[in-house]
């Protein structure tokens, strides 16, 4: 038997494997589409890709490159990179992971916006579909940028509770009331994209501003009628500072692109308030 007639089978039943499954299903739709594409009279859409590899000197200049994608009815911006990718250029690079606008990790600049690639319809956008890595962050690879200083300024505003005081028991529950969930609810939504914080001037300008995300993180604990009062003390004092809520300008550039709808600008707001009350004192 040739190399090209072996078949990947499971254990020594000879019986084909899921591995070989997959792959048949693969080259499958593959020549499917490779038949379709070729189809002169089928729809294309122009996708403009910002590409740059530091570490191709042919590559290290940032360019554009285009690619023209057959359109299918429901397609996302992502569909289309995948396709640019797996039919055109293996080598270009971008974050996906769960498709369903949940994991934050594909948040690009689509033409002129920060938008999530998967949530994004290719119907909704005008052409060519220009597509670009998040506006100040530093670009790591193609559509892949930087994310550790936006991590850092997540946990900087330490993301978890610390209350004053340990449960009953290890099964005792701290229980909120539905009000109280219903005011923090929209700011428990944030995936972690760093779609507001590309779109801050504020935060591009100045590394040591909380920004957006990190604040709005802040703001789902300090309005937790179960956080401790000791460590909401300590939370304002973050948010109070010189970097915190007080360096917003309230353009209001992060609600507008936010992709899970959270009123980021709102939240700011509300905690600069709250800032305030809690400097006033009446003797």
């Amino acid at each position: 038997m040739s190399a090209d007639d072996e078949t990947t089978t499971d254990d020594d039943t000879g019986v084909p494997g899921p591995h070989a499954d997959r792959l048949a299903r693969k080259e499958a739709s593959n020549e499917g589409r490779g038949s379709a594409a070729s189809d002169a009279d089928r729809e294309t859409v122009r996708f403009r890709i910002y590409r740059y590899n530091p570490d191709d000197e042919d590559r290290a200049s940032p360019r554009y490159d285009d690619f023209h994608i057959p359109f299918e009815r429901g397609m996302t911006v992502l569909d289309g990179l995948i396709y640019a990718r797996d039919e055109f250029d293996p080598s270009l690079t971008f974050r996906h992971s769960c498709r369903q606008a949940i994991c934050g990790s594909d948040a690009l600049f689509i033409n002129g916006r920060q938008r999530l690639a998967c949530k994004t319809q290719v119907t909704d956008l005008s052409r060519p579909i220009q597509v670009e890595p998040l506006p100040h962050l530093d670009v790591k690879k193609d559509l892949v940028v930087e994310m550790e200083h936006f991590y850092e300024q997540m946990h900087a505003v330490e993301p978890y509770f610390n209350p004053d005081d340990e449960p009953v028991t290890a099964t005792t529950e701290r229980r909120q009331s539905p009000a109280n969930h219903e005011h923090i609810k929209m700011s428990t939504r944030c995936i972690w994209c760093a779609s507001c914080h590309s779109s801050c001037n504020i935060a591009a300008g100045d590394d040591d501003y909380l920004g957006p995300a990190a604040i709005n993180m802040a703001y789902r604990f300090a309005m937790d009628e179960r956080e401790g009062d000791r460590r909401e003390d300590e939370r304002y004092e973050i948010i109070k500072s010189e970097q915190g809520v007080w360096r917003c300008q309230t353009q209001f550039s992060c609600t507008e692109v936010c992709p899970k709808e959270i009123p980021l600008t709102e939240h700011i707001q509300e905690l600069k308030r709250e800032s305030v009350k809690r400097n006033l004192k009446f003797w």
